[in-house]
């Protein structure tokens, strides 16, 4: 994750048509920003300052979403588009940037990705309008596609990964379980899914039942870092005005208790967790962020501004 950094009120990123999203790599010190003109740039930042280095060309329509890797694994970057893309770039040498993978996976827009935890390995997941989420990972050199066909029947929104460390191995007295790999995904069917690979089959498994609170398409979920706490939690977002908070573990684990966050009145588009877990960004139609914290009651409140 982003390592918080002082960051100018405004910049202008010289994208000559709408900014869908901007991400800090992993110390902040580099800004990825994706535009509907096709392109990504990427800025190198010094205190309040920040200067274009490299602009990527390769989408064929808007760029959605960006994601930096762990840098364990060099600079690395994805993204992905309405143009049935997702592309994988990599830095060969300082502010020259190659595709590492590129191929049409996707018969839709591609509206998210996001990158594993490192301790996973260098594993990239992506949502598409198809319904399908694939999966990408590298090994011995090469990537190998993995696809989780009619996910969402209506579309798949947005893709996030459960931390590494299972839930409740920080408290355990058995010590640091092995790594999960655990995704969430959300859709236009109103639902959020729980996904889990198979170790034996090699296959990704829906877990349970889906996820259903939400009276319209669900834009965005996100899973809080949980530090090896005994709960799981997830945040989703809806076209209803509706932000829920799923907690897994509290009553039985694999089942999931929703609780209502904040009913917007207009639709949530983003849901993002603060590093630790504790405060929760959201986003909605009106152009407002505000932040949330969960207090000592179970309730959660909203953060003066």
């Amino acid at each position: 994750m982003a390592t918080a950094v002082a960051a100018p009120a405004q910049m202008d990123t010289g994208h000559s048509d709408t900014v869908h999203d901007v991400q800090f790599d992993y110390y902040g010190r580099r800004l990825a920003t994706c535009s509907s003109d096709r392109t990504i740039k990427v800025f190198e930042t010094a205190g309040d300052q920040m200067a274009e280095v490299s602009q990527l060309v390769g989408h064929e329509g808007p760029v959605w979403q960006v994601t930096w890797a762990h840098p364990k694994f060099g600079s690395v970057l994805a993204s992905c588009g309405f143009d049935h893309k997702v592309i994988v770039w990599k830095e060969s040498q300082e502010s020259h940037w190659v595709q590492a993978y590129s191929a049409p996976m996707h018969s839709a827009s591609v509206n998210s990705v996001a990158f594993a935890p490192h301790e996973l390995g260098l594993i990239l997941a992506a949502a598409s309008s198809d319904g399908s989420i694939s999966i990408l990972t590298y090994h011995e050199g090469a990537w190998s596609p993995y696809k989780i066909a009619d996910a969402h029947s209506l579309g798949a929104t947005a893709v996030s990964w459960s931390p590494a460390a299972p839930a409740g191995s920080l408290v355990s007295a058995k010590g640091p379980g092995q790594p999960e790999k655990r995704l969430a995904s959300s859709g236009a069917d109103n639902t959020v899914k729980v996904w889990r690979l198979n170790e034996k089959t090699g296959e990704w498994q829906q877990e349970g039942p889906a996820l259903t609170g939400h009276s319209d398409w669900v834009r965005d979920v996100a899973w809080a870092p949980n530090l090896g706490l005994p709960s799981n939690t997830l945040a989703s977002a809806g076209q209803d005005g509706k932000v829920l908070i799923w907690s897994e573990g509290r009553e039985a684990s694999g089942t999931w208790t929703p609780t209502l966050l904040h009913d917007f009145k207009a639709p949530v588009w983003r849901v993002s967790w603060s590093v630790t877990g504790g405060v929760l960004a959201v986003s909605d139609s009106q152009g407002t962020v505000t932040l949330w914290k969960e207090s000592l009651d179970g309730n959660w409140q909203k953060l003066a501004s």
